[in-house]
């Protein structure tokens, strides 16, 4: 994490990173009883990689999740990518 950089007092300082840490919270840590600190580490890093990341919908991206949202993002580049080398092949 990095520290903020915003000014002090803008409401879009740390929007991402709050919203992230209220889901976090409420969806996972809340409902978890966690006996050391190096468990609680490993347990939400298992559920950020495991289901936050791969299968919990974000509004902020449309509603698919962060990989699905990423894989959409490279198959339209590679998509891109073909259809410009194929205009250029043509002489368009």
């Amino acid at each position: 994490m990095w520290q903020s950089m915003g000014r002090v007092g803008s409401c879009f300082d740390s929007a991402v990173s709050e919203a992230f840490n209220r889901v976090l919270k409420v969806e996972y840590v809340h409902l978890q009883h966690f006996h050391s600190r190096a468990e609680t580490r490993i347990k939400i890093g298992t559920w950020i990689a495991d289901f936050y990341n791969t299968h919990r919908m974000h509004s902020a991206c449309g509603f698919p999740s962060p990989v699905e949202f990423e894989r959409q993002y490279w198959v339209e580049q590679v998509l891109q990518e073909a259809a410009s080398r194929l205009s250029t092949l043509r002489g368009d």
